[in-house]
């Protein structure tokens, strides 16, 4: 029985229904909050804290031959599995939280499921942009180029069309660039002047 406590499960007798397992669910963003060999723990996401969602997820954890004991903690969305930690024996336990809908995000009490998802989802693409690229290029260099391309596309079909920027854009440019152009020269004198003292 799961409470506001930890609530612990060890193997279970009966075998879960596989076809339960590829019935499509709500994603249920997580957050790898540590993992250690044989050690996994997790943080569920503030919204998806109920105890059946989270006793059905200890239950299907439980029935996976390479997990040994799986604990939760309702209150705190704490999930503490403990596998055999052989090879392989990580990424099934990975395998078997993705059936079961479990995507691993930030779940920092301010962001939303769909932030969280978004999020995900970026960091993903992201991944397999410099996997594809061999880390020359991720998605930081890439956003910003594509700005710069439109900038300049603009730019080729329009003109500068100076006359048609609002002087308060121009204000703020001009006192944003004064901010931190003064800022890194006050920086650097600084740096400077510690320099000349520490070779006294």
């Amino acid at each position: 029985m799961l409470t506001n406590g930890y609530s612990t499960s060890n193997k279970m007798p009966e075998i879960i229904d596989k076809a339960s397992l590829k019935t499509p669910v709500k994603p249920i963003s997580t957050k790898v909050v540590s993992s250690t060999p044989g050690r996994l723990r997790l943080r569920v996401a503030h919204s998806h804290r109920q105890v059946e969602k989270m006793q059905h997820i200890a239950d299907v954890l439980s029935a996976n031959s390479h997990i040994n004991q799986v604990k939760t903690n309702v209150s705190h969305g704490s999930i503490v599995i403990n596998h055999d930690g052989e090879d392989g024996s990580l990424e099934n336990v990975l395998a078997t939280l993705k059936d079961l809908g479990i995507i691993f995000a930030d779940v920092t009490e301010g962001n939303t499921e769909a932030a969280a998802g978004i999020s995900s989802a970026v960091v993903d693409l992201n991944q397999r942009v410099k996997q594809s690229t061999h880390g020359a290029i991720d998605l930081r260099f890439l956003f910003p180029l594509g700005l710069a391309s439109l900038s300049l596309r603009q730019l080729l079909n329009k003109g500068l069309q100076i006359e048609t920027i609002p002087w308060y854009v121009l204000a703020w440019y001009a006192f944003d660039s004064f901010i931190k152009l003064h800022g890194t020269s006050q920086k650097q004198s600084t740096n400077d002047s510690k320099g000349v003292g520490g070779r006294g």
